[in-house]
């Protein structure tokens, strides 16, 4: 790793920001379009039909993708649940609000206190929050919110799997709204994740819960769909076997029940007299539950369906956008939708500037981030990325560690299935082997245009060297920007208190590495 000046990267910077936002305002807004709609899916991919898949019966979401925006290069920054939903709501990356894992049971992981988020400046600016759905963020005085039922105070399978339920809370939330007051609501779906940690008897993907059969209740507004092994669509970034189609067949049900509940949620807001002046965000926090996808930061784990519906656009609506989005947008742009400015502050006494962009204007821009810590509090394997245009580069921070495999995952069908068929020198139906997936080296540099599933690493090919080095510059700019703890690793130590407090700099280790 090149340790680049305090100097350097102050000049660098100032040509990064003007490289990066060529903008003009897109949308002008008619004051009674005041309200916003965030629908978030759980580990969900592009298992929809307005992302190609023919297959599987996602009509709702479909009808909302017609009046859209559909971005077809959305990502994540962070390919795990809490971490993402806390870069959603705050609009800063895992490293810079502290929500570097897990918040839920002991993992503890939350964000800091001096955190402005979305939530809490909506608040303070005249706009009524609500959240329904999974939240899976804290502390609460960070991400309040005047409407919440979630797993905080329910069920989290009758928050964020019972549709029929979600349905009443939404009709509840609209029964209780101000005329006068716009609002935010929040919906955290919680399919399509995987239960069967946690829900065994309910399915590997949940897709039994409700579905009417003995002992395992029924959803009312939910028409359980099912689909045979056979016609599934299996990623290209997965195993075809049995075991894994048997698999996608218990997703592929809970994501119809998602997009059933897409159905109900927006026909509540239709009721409620708001379709015509809501601006309407659907997206997933992170890749699917399956190799290469979530927790990895390969473009098969950042991927994500993201449509934008803007009611008073309808030129927009049924786009196509190829250009660079990622969940960091969605703070600027809930904030723009309002007229209200970020707030210049400190957190632990550094500026705090937003790296995202609102997607009311029109960016020139081909570059997204990723920056992953911890999945459980045991999967420490911190990674940083940075895609532009057709490139990848993703720099594995702790190499040396085999990369961990989370708990759902690791009882899942698909997994177990390559983990014995490696076990006993069987075809496992991947491009990669077990070993490899485990052990990664320190950089790795994809060209996506000709190598989608991202299998040859470029990084040690000097044919590439200049365009790693303009990558690992752009990354370590926007890590230095956003204050990364661990923008000096593996092989350096940061010194930014005392002396380094004004100019903090990377002492080197010499530990070979």
């Amino acid at each position: 790793m090149k340790h680049v000046s305090v100097a350097q990267l102050g000049l660098l910077c100032v040509c990064f920001v003007g490289l990066e936002l060529v903008t003009s305002v897109e949308v002008t807004r008619d004051k009674q379009a005041v309200n916003v709609l965030v629908l978030v899916a759980d580990d969900l991919g592009f298992e929809l039909n307005s992302y190609g898949n023919n297959v599987i019966r996602t009509p709702h979401i479909s009808q909302l993708a017609h009046r859209s925006t559909r971005y077809v290069n959305a990502f994540t920054t962070v390919s795990s649940c809490s971490p993402s939903r806390s870069t959603i709501l705050s609009g800063l990356p895992e490293h810079q609000n502290g929500m570097y894992g897990l918040h839920n049971g002991y993992h503890h992981f939350e964000s800091f206190d001096g955190v402005q988020s979305l939530s809490k400046l909506l608040k303070s600016g005249g706009v009524r929050t609500g959240i329904i759905g999974k939240k899976h963020v804290a502390p609460l005085e960070v991400y309040p919110f005047d409407f919440a039922e979630t797993e905080e105070n329910n069920s989290i399978l009758q928050v964020g799997r019972n549709i029929t339920h979600m349905k009443q809370l939404t009709e509840n939330f609209f029964k209780t709204q101000p005329s006068n007051m716009p609002f935010f609501l929040y919906i955290g779906f919680h399919d399509p994740h995987r239960c069967g940690h946690t829900h065994p008897e309910y399915g590997v993907f949940c897709e039994k819960f409700g579905n009417g059969e003995p002992k395992m209740g029924q959803i009312v507004d939910w028409k359980p769909e099912y689909y045979s092994t056979d016609e599934v669509v299996v990623p290209p970034f997965v195993q075809d076997t049995i075991a894994t189609r048997q698999d996608l067949s218990a997703q592929y049900t809970t994501i119809s029940r998602l997009d059933q509940g897409v159905g109900l949620i927006i026909k509540e807001l239709t009721k409620a007299g708001h379709l015509n002046n809501t601006m309407v965000i659907l997206t997933s926090d992170n890749g699917i539950p399956f190799l290469n996808g979530r927790t990895n930061l390969y473009k098969s784990g950042r991927s994500e369906p993201f449509l934008v519906s803007i009611p008073t656009k309808k030129e927009t609506w049924g786009k196509t956008e190829d250009t660079s989005v990622s969940l960091l947008d969605i703070t600027p742009t809930v904030l723009d939708w309002f007229g209200l400015q970020y707030p210049d502050y400190k957190l632990l006494g550094r500026d705090v500037k937003l790296t995202g962009k609102s997607l009311l204007k029109k960016y020139v821009t081909s570059t997204v981030y990723g920056s992953h810590s911890l999945h459980e509090v045991t999967m420490y394997y911190p990674m940083r990325s940075i895609q532009q245009d057709n490139f990848t580069l993703i720099q594995n921070l702790n190499y040396l560690m085999p990369f961990p495999i989370d708990q759902d995952f690791y009882i899942s069908p698909a997994f177990q299935d390559i983990l014995n068929r490696t076990i006993i020198g069987q075809e496992t139906h991947w491009f990669k082997t077990l070993k490899d997936y485990y052990y990664r080296s320190p950089v790795e540099l994809y060209d996506l245009a000709n190598d989608p599933l991202e299998k040859n690493n470029l990084a040690l090919d000097p044919v590439y060297a200049d365009t790693k080095s303009i990558l690992e510059t752009k990354l370590k700019l926007w890590q230095d920007i956003t204050w990364d703890p661990w923008r000096c690793a593996p092989d350096g130590v940061l010194e930014d208190a005392g002396p380094y407090a004004s100019k903090p700099v990377c002492m080197p280790l010499h530990n070979e590495l």
